[in-house]
């Protein structure tokens, strides 16, 4: 994190005590795109550090998983807010669900593609016939917009892809019941090197090096509640502290990974798995204050809109805005 959001960040702390005195502990339930880990290590920063506290905010964050939708808990009251990559919420607007990206605190994509390289695929375009696992309920979109600029049917025909759905973890691969398998570069690709298999046994293809650089973990809201002045303002207060707790997160990695793994109620994170994800995590979200990068976006719509079976078909309208970065910045 550079000075500049740090310093802006700094100036809003009274501001945010004037609104805890105001408003004295309003209710934001967030739904996360995952389960707890480090990945959102800014908001379990920001509820242990007391900044949602500050801001007059109570905050519940709830834990996602692979067969949970957060546009789905959305759309059903079950959230307020929800964490979800761009590609699958701008899904869900095309088809009704009105969301729209209220901040944007990753701007890099941690994406990529893992295969044993003894199929051998040495390229993207070496995918056809073969087996790839992915997460659904949304996840997908990512892999299936690369695909149609590819021109490579996911159908399970001889030249196209068959698609398996991946839960947790690798065993998909592992079990080479898929030749490859999608990883993010702070998690799932690690969790193959702890398997006991070695980097040169893999082939790795980073979504972003192929321009399928689709934006993810954004911060997301109902556009009706957002006409609602006092939701506006819960939202402002929202995004300032939680980009307080990603500015703490990144200068106190190793403390932010033991705070995430005191919020896992499963005690299924080892420390040291989250304190390197905690440390690729840091790489992934830049000083802009959570302020959505308009080339970003228009770079996903078009990964999107791409190839003859297309994730969206009509390019979006309404589905960002700036109004609560603009704000929580202001302070």
């Amino acid at each position: 994190m550079k000075k500049t959001l740090a310093s802006a960040v700094a100036m809003s702390l009274a501001a945010g005590a004037a609104f805890a005195d105001a408003h004295g502990g309003d209710e934001v339930t967030l739904q996360l795109q995952w389960v707890t880990q480090s990945q959102f290590a800014g908001y379990y920063v920001a509820l242990e550090n007391g900044y949602y506290e500050e801001e007059g905010l109570d905050v519940t964050i709830q834990p996602g998983g692979p067969d949970i939708a957060p546009p789905q808990v959305l759309a059903g009251g079950g959230a307020d807010v929800m964490l979800n990559w761009m590609p699958s919420a701008l899904a869900a607007r095309e088809r009704g669900l009105p969301v729209v990206n209220i901040a944007q605190p990753f701007v890099r994509s941690g994406l990529q593609l893992t295969c044993w390289a003894d199929t051998g695929i040495t390229e993207p375009a070496d995918l056809a016939g073969h087996t790839v696992a992915h997460w659904f309920f949304g996840n997908e979109y990512t892999f299936l917009g690369w695909m149609n600029q590819l021109g490579i049917p996911v159908d399970g025909s001889e030249n196209g892809v068959t698609l398996l759905q991946a839960g947790f973890n690798v065993d998909p691969l592992l079990q080479r019941q898929a030749d490859c398998i999608s990883t993010m570069t702070y998690n799932e690709y690690w969790q193959i090197i702890d398997a006991g298999v070695s980097p040169d046994e893999l082939v790795t293809f980073r979504y972003s090096d192929y321009g399928v650089d689709t934006l993810e973990d954004g911060i997301w809201a109902l556009e009706e509640n957002l006409a609602d002045p006092e939701f506006f303002d819960k939202m402002v207060r929202f995004v300032r502290a939680s980009m307080r707790g990603w500015v703490w997160a990144a200068e106190n990695p190793d403390e932010a990974a033991m705070i995430v793994l005191d919020y896992d109620e499963t005690g299924a994170q080892t420390e040291e798995h989250q304190l390197r994800m905690m440390g690729e995590i840091a790489l992934l979200v830049d000083e802009n204050g959570g302020a959505l990068d308009v080339a970003s976006y228009e770079r996903t719509v078009r990964t999107l809109l791409e190839g003859g079976d297309a994730v969206i078909t009509t390019e979006p309208e309404g589905a960002w805005t700036s109004a609560v970065t603009d704000a929580a910045l202001a302070n």
